[in-house]
């Protein structure tokens, strides 16, 4: 019999639904997925086993040894699962019809969760019954990797019970006041890319110039320190107060020249062969790895700093 509070249900199971299905398992929750067109099941295990490899898991939160395993329907799926992971197409009707099928198996107290990158709540809620349990959870790829995961939800116990599930997986809960497209990093990050694309498109540096100037610059200091804080930092003693007063202007004057690139066939091309030649011939699923190797690393380098810097 399925105990239904260590039970989730991750509904898509590409790229990031196996991800996130990774990290339930190996915190020890059985995982029920289902997929419009699910790999084989064999394919599956294997890839979620090794990712699950890569999820540190402390001794103390270990629950038992979880499993996956796939259904052919949505509704089998979540009839017995306690929370919900939605990771469907970035389509409005796909996911509320998706929704419309959960409300009809699942438990009036399961939590709906979507991964949605770009929809809201407000785009989402509305057509179910009880939206009061359904939440965004939007995690940065890859889930069971990255710690951040930002939520919104319109019912502040919803939001408490979130909260709460994702920091006992080791994960790092940010919540938004109000729901809004992108969420927080993404918006972050797409300003970001913005400003990077329009740096190539004005001829002042290629893709891996750009993108060396990121890793070793700023890149690396926001991996420890936030925006505001860094610029905190940038204060010197007086900090962010003595920063705002005597270098706003010149932040204001950078902001001025930021670019607002059109993505147009050319620049398209350019981006394209400035990837494929900062890449050197690595495929994708190599520099996947490299990516997952690094950031694994740097995450217990953060945590090992963090460790030493505690009082006793």
């Amino acid at each position: 019999m399925t105990d239904q509070k260590y039970t989730v249900a991750v509904l898509g199971c590409g790229l990031i639904g196996q991800s996130w299905a990774a990290l339930f398992t190996a915190y020890g929750y059985d995982v029920i997925g289902w997929d419009p067109e699910p790999k084989p099941l064999s394919v599956l295990q294997g890839q979620i086993a090794r990712s699950r490899d890569q999820v540190r898991v402390p001794e103390t939160a270990r629950l038992k040894k979880g499993c996956f395993r796939l259904v052919d329907t949505p509704e089998a799926a979540v009839a017995s699962a306690f929370w919900v992971q939605e990771n469907a197409p970035e389509l409005v009707p796909v996911k509320v019809d998706l929704y419309r099928r959960v409300e009809a198996a699942a438990s009036v107290n399961t939590v709906i969760a979507s991964s949605t990158s770009s929809l809201t709540w407000s785009e989402l809620a509305p057509g179910l019954k009880y939206n009061r349990r359904f939440i965004t959870a939007h995690p940065f790829n890859p889930p069971h990797i990255m710690p951040l995961v930002e939520i919104y939800a319109a019912d502040e116990d919803a939001r408490r019970t979130a909260v709460s599930f994702f920091r006992d997986l080791g994960r790092e809960p940010v919540v938004l006041s109000r729901d809004v497209v992108g969420h927080i990093a993404n918006r972050l990050a797409s300003a970001l890319w913005r400003e990077a694309v329009n740096i190539v498109a004005e001829n002042v540096a290629d893709v891996a110039a750009v993108d060396a100037a990121l890793v070793h610059g700023p890149g690396l200091r926001w991996s420890v320190v936030g925006a505001h804080m860094a610029y905190h930092l940038g204060g010197g003693p007086g900090g962010i107060e003595h920063y705002l007063k005597h270098l706003g202007p010149s932040q204001e004057r950078r902001w001025s020249t930021l670019g607002t690139p059109r993505l147009t066939p050319d620049i398209c091309e350019r981006l394209v062969q400035g990837v494929m030649a900062e890449a050197r011939g690595r495929s994708v699923a190599e520099l996947e790895a490299e990516r997952d190797r690094c950031l694994l690393r740097a995450l217990s380098a953060r945590e090992e700093c963090r460790d030493q810097d505690e009082p006793d």
